[in-house]
């Protein structure tokens, strides 16, 4: 029996997901020993062509040039999971869906008739099929390892859909909206950071994307209890996961 293939792809981002699956350490090298990693620029410049057993993705499409290459990765993939919030949802990058790009390239470069870009920057998914999106901004590297480990045992991955309040009830933690009134996002948050932030007395921030079927009614009514305005409201939800559907529903029905 050969051994499994894996390459990893980056599109635009900051390499931060990349850079999680080398600080991986200690669980890297075992993991070298049952995969073969075929393409991963961030680790070598050493490149093999496919066919790929698995393919992770980290980036969001914003040139013509990346959607012509992600459907070349798909092509030569049998699995392929995206990573990250940008390759998720089109990561903080997709501030630009909701201004004049054309604008944008006319205030920063000098001369902006030289650059090719797409007017958004868009998900992954938004492109080719996508066997699993695994969230967060960077990735949690527990969650990466149990998403890699799972497809070379062509098994299911075990990552929770639960809520960021699910991680902190599990931590014995106080809720810090409910307690000092703190602005949190947990409840509308995906879970995977291990409650990181209001672990550390802070509210959520959202960078692990929305929840399933977040109730952001109920939400905004409880960022204004703590002090938050419509117009605070709406910018924090328009950071790392702006174009979410679920997130972009602030900013469209004026929650």
């Amino acid at each position: 029996m050969s051994t499994p293939t894996m390459a990893v792809w980056k599109f635009a981002s900051c390499d931060g997901c990349q850079l999680t699956l080398l600080d991986c350490e200690d669980e890297l090298l075992p993991l070298a020993e049952t995969v073969h990693i075929s393409h991963f620029l961030e680790m070598s410049s050493a490149v093999e062509v496919g066919p790929y057993d698995l393919s992770l993705v980290e980036g969001s499409i914003t040139t013509a040039a990346d959607v012509e290459r992600i459907h070349r990765i798909r092509d030569n993939s049998e699995y392929l999971v995206t990573i990250g919030a940008c390759a998720t949802s089109g990561g903080i990058q997709a501030l630009r869906n909701f201004a004049d790009i054309t604008e944008f390239m006319s205030v920063v470069y000098a001369s902006p008739e030289y650059i090719g870009t797409l007017a958004t920057s868009t998900p992954i998914a938004a492109h080719v099929p996508v066997d699993f999106e695994l969230r967060g901004c960077p990735i949690d590297r527990r969650q990466l390892l149990e998403v890699i480990s799972s497809y070379l045992a062509r098994r299911k991955p075990n990552i929770p859909d639960t809520s960021v309040c699910v991680e902190c009830k599990r931590r014995g933690l106080t809720c810090v909206m409910v307690s000092d009134g703190t602005p949190c996002l947990g409840p509308v948050t995906h879970s995977g950071c291990g409650a990181l932030c209001p672990a550390q007395s802070r509210g959520c921030y959202g960078c692990f994307g929305p929840s399933s079927d977040p109730n952001l009614t109920a939400m905004s009514g409880w960022l204004r209890i703590c002090g938050m305005t419509d117009e605070g409201i709406e910018r924090v939800f328009s950071t790392f996961n702006v174009s979410s559907p679920e997130f972009d529903g602030i900013r469209r029905d004026g929650q």
